[in-house]
């Protein structure tokens, strides 16, 4: 698993609409700070300390409830159940940490010691920061994600507008055998961009969960038909061997 197979795993569980990031929210608006680890292996058992073990069925309710404790909690990968409450972590000193807070040094640890996804929840800073491995993720303000994902939703239609341009210049070249290099490595340029902030976009539209639904669709219209351009495209001007050609490698971009 990369990185962004592992921040797309992320956002699945806390994403807006979803049962933890209700019970999360409900922290941050009651001025509560917590540390929730999401999901137990025998790593995560070996650094317990006090605390008591509860197995309830998880809803956003008692997770606020429980966050009114000093304690670590503990529930399960699926959100469905809340096993520990109130617990002490130690994990291993040997893992570093950059992180200043107590509650952050420890969830920064803890991830790394256990694999396990760890959520700090800062009273005092009203942020959201996640752990999981190595990775940290600061989760932003909905609304200035939504104004980022918007911002680059009117850079792909810029970019997409110019590219079709350019398509059509090509065409009428094509015609009169007058193509040369820089046109194809222009139109090249501009597939790429494009694909570029496709892969950015796409993380903003996991980060809004259900409030990304118009962008989602926005982008699907704006990408419509592109692939099988670029297929058409390369398979124009590629000057390579023919079973080299991988369109099953262009296909999955």
């Amino acid at each position: 698993m990369d990185m962004n197979d592992d921040i797309f795993e992320i956002f699945s569980l806390v994403t807006p609409g979803t049962r933890l990031r209700e019970g999360i929210r409900n922290i941050l608006d009651g001025s509560r700070g917590a540390l929730i680890v999401v999901g137990i292996n025998e790593k995560t058992k070996g650094i317990l300390d006090g605390g008591f073990f509860i197995n309830c069925d998880y809803t956003p309710e008692r997770l606020f409830e429980l966050a009114k404790m000093d304690g670590a909690i503990i529930i399960d990968e699926n959100i469905e159940k809340i096993y520990y409450a109130n617990v002490h972590l130690h994990p291993s000193r040997e893992y570093e940490t950059t992180e200043s807070g107590t509650r952050h040094r420890t969830a920064q640890r803890v991830a790394q010691h256990t694999g396990q996804m760890v959520i700090t929840v800062s009273e005092r800073r009203k942020s959201i920061t996640i752990y999981k491995g190595k990775i940290k993720y600061k989760l932003n303000n909905i609304s200035v994600v939504a104004e980022q994902a918007t911002q680059a939703l009117k850079t792909l239609e810029k970019y997409r507008n110019v590219l079709d341009r350019e398509i059509s210049k090509l065409t009428l070249l094509e015609l009169e055998d007058l193509v040369t290099m820089d046109e194809v490595a222009s139109i090249a340029q501009r597939f790429e961009m494009i694909y570029r902030i496709k892969k950015e976009l796409k993380i903003y539209v996991a980060e809004l969960g259900t409030e990304g639904r118009l962008i989602k669709l926005q982008i699907k219209e704006l990408l419509l038909e592109l692939k099988e351009e670029k297929i058409n495209f390369i398979k124009d001007y590629y000057k390579g061997e023919k079973e080299d050609f991988d369109i099953n490698a262009i296909n999955a971009v």
